[in-house]
């Protein structure tokens, strides 16, 4: 497969939004990606933001994956998010030997998604045994691969143990074929992302198709990208899907307003004082919102290339604007959703869905309180700015 130039990628992305705008009411009924938005997503090497350029990806900076991610967003959530699980879960090829990352990456479709971690995986003589249920494997549904973080123990059932004695936790990967999917996403918003679970049983896994991920002495690429870790670059990605899927819901309220008149009253909306002011604020919560985010991840990716460290400053501040963002984006889709009235409640009006999908996504793991909570501890406790 070859390399998409990264510069081309953004633009891309927008250039696929009329189709994916267009499929986006069979992605909500069927509860999956329909096959011409995957087709399109591969044709155009999207979904290879994020792997090495050695395997023949982009390795995009994070700021041109982010803006990818918005793109996308706008047009559909659960594209966007489908797009940007699978897109991380490639970054694990960083750690791992070529001819593995060639076989599950250069091997159409050459997706990989997986899950929460859980559940635990045995030594055996060239490997591991597995018999587990894992959860919330968002994009597997399109995935050749499929993922689990598992810890290890040993044959005689002890766990094994870092030389921090932390237990060891690794990545293990195998074909979609050796699993069973059970569809059970019913849920309120992105309901097309198949996050289902998945489930195998005394499966073998060699040891060359495990890697551990997040570790830096782990790492077989040398570039800035595979040193932020999944983790961070999970809530980056899925912080810009937030922007996106508010901009595109403000912009509809905008467009709603410039047309619509107020059934008591003959003027516009758009000669409303209120509705004037309202958006002029949504307006500017949204900018600062994105600005704020995209200047946390410029300032990162700017000290990573130079210092070649992604320090724990950096990861403190990601993790609070990435928060925040998403927390603020729910706020102006609300503000939003309301200001369209009773317009806002039908199926076929370009609210309902998007008011749905932003409130799932606020209550997904990177959108929880408690790292708040987190930051402010580290900054009590160094005295130090999460910022800096």
């Amino acid at each position: 497969m070859d390399a998409i130039p990264e510069i081309d990628l953004v633009e891309r992305a927008r250039t696929l939004a009329p189709l994916i705008a267009g499929e986006a009411d069979e992605i909500e009924r069927t509860r999956r990606l329909t096959p011409a938005v995957v087709s399109a997503l591969i044709d155009n090497g999207l979904y290879r933001a994020l792997l090495p350029q050695s395997l023949g990806g982009i390795e995009a900076p994070i700021e041109t994956f982010m803006q990818m991610q918005e793109e996308i967003a706008k047009a559909d959530a659960s594209t966007a998010w489908c797009l940007g699980q699978c897109s991380v879960c490639a970054m694990i090829a960083a750690s791992l030997d070529r001819d593995t990352a060639q076989e599950i990456f250069n091997t159409a479709p050459g997706i990989l998604a997986w899950g929460a971690i859980a559940h635990e995986a045995r030594a055996v003589e060239g490997g591991y045994r597995v018999t587990a249920r894992w959860d919330f494997a968002s994009g597997s549904r399109q995935a050749s691969w499929l993922g689990a973080h598992v810890r290890i123990v040993n044959a005689d059932g002890i766990p094994r143990k870092n030389t921090d004695g932390s237990v060891e936790v690794r990545t293990i990967l195998f074909p979609v074929g050796s699993a069973v999917l059970h569809d059970v996403w019913q849920a309120i918003g992105l309901a097309g992302t198949g996050t289902d679970s998945y489930e195998v049983a005394d499966l073998f896994i060699p040891e060359r198709f495990t890697a551990f991920r997040d570790v830096p002495s782990a790492l077989r690429e040398t570039g800035p990208l595979y040193n932020i870790g999944t983790g961070s670059t999970f809530s980056l990605g899925f912080a810009a899907v937030s922007l996106g899927v508010a901009r595109a819901t403000l912009d509809a309220a905008i467009a709603l307003s410039r047309a619509k008149h107020q059934s008591l009253a003959a003027s516009a909306m758009r000669d409303n004082q209120a509705v004037q002011g309202l958006i002029g604020r949504t307006e500017g919560d949204l900018r600062a919102a994105r600005a704020y985010l995209y200047a946390t991840a410029h300032a990162m990716w700017r000290d990573l290339c130079v210092t070649g460290e992604f320090s724990a400053a950096h990861r403190s501040a990601v993790r609070l604007a990435a928060t925040w963002t998403i927390h603020q984006s729910a706020k102006v889709v609300d503000t939003a959703y309301h200001m369209a009235g009773a317009t806002a409640v039908f199926r076929s009006q370009p609210f309902e869905r998007r008011f749905r999908d932003m409130h799932a996504i606020a209550q997904q793991i990177q959108a929880r309180d408690t790292h708040y909570e987190d930051v402010g501890k580290g900054i009590l406790s160094t005295g130090v700015d999460a910022g800096r």
